[in-house]
């Protein structure tokens, strides 16, 4: 197994997150051995969904405003289609998300995620995946839509759903530890 023990990733979320497509990449990465933290709008706990139900609660680690982007190695965006058009309107998750692209870290989204990659303005001339609803908004700002389980496009990881889970999560682990291995 690739060793990210070293690790620090942070997942970005808020009410409307598709359940699997938080609690599914953070219990990987917990289990290969990274830290993991969440950042929201809040602390209080957030919903999750799973489609149009409600599902399990999470409480968030700290603020967005309270994110130090040099203290992570990779950024999460789970998908849910409230969770990232919720988000796209904070400036302050929009900012931690450039700030990823800046610094050349690993960010990988899923589903409606890429919403929140529109708004930063980082998708033009990448390779993306995403749910459906998402592409003629993606081709506008730039992107080439693949309908893959997972696209890799530099240090950006995409995927379509939740059953691209198993591709997403492999994808992130390895891209983690190629980038952890290397020298800084």
């Amino acid at each position: 197994m690739t060793d990210i023990t070293q690790a620090h990733v942070l997942i970005l979320a808020t009410d409307g997150f598709e359940q699997s497509e938080l609690f599914s990449p953070r219990e990987a990465l917990m289990d290969a051995g990274a830290k993991v933290t969440l950042a929201s709008i809040g602390t209080d706990p957030i919903q999750g969904m799973k489609h149009a139900e409600k599902a399990e609660t999470i409480t968030p680690d700290l603020m967005l405003h309270d994110v130090d982007v040099g203290d992570y190695d990779a950024l999460v965006l789970p998908g849910g289609v409230t969770n990232p058009d919720t988000l796209r309107l904070q400036p302050e998750a929009i900012t931690i998300i450039q700030a990823f692209f800046d610094e050349d870290k690993i960010v990988a989204a899923i589903c409606h995620a890429p919403w929140l990659l529109i708004e930063a303005d980082v998708v033009d001339g990448l390779r993306v995946a995403s749910w459906p609803s998402l592409h003629t908004d993606l081709e506008n700002a730039g992107a080439q839509v693949v309908d893959a389980a997972v696209v890799i496009d530099g240090n950006l990881i995409t995927s379509r759903n939740p059953d691209d889970l198993p591709a997403f999560n492999a994808a992130l682990i390895e891209a983690i530890g190629a980038q952890v291995r290397e020298p800084a």
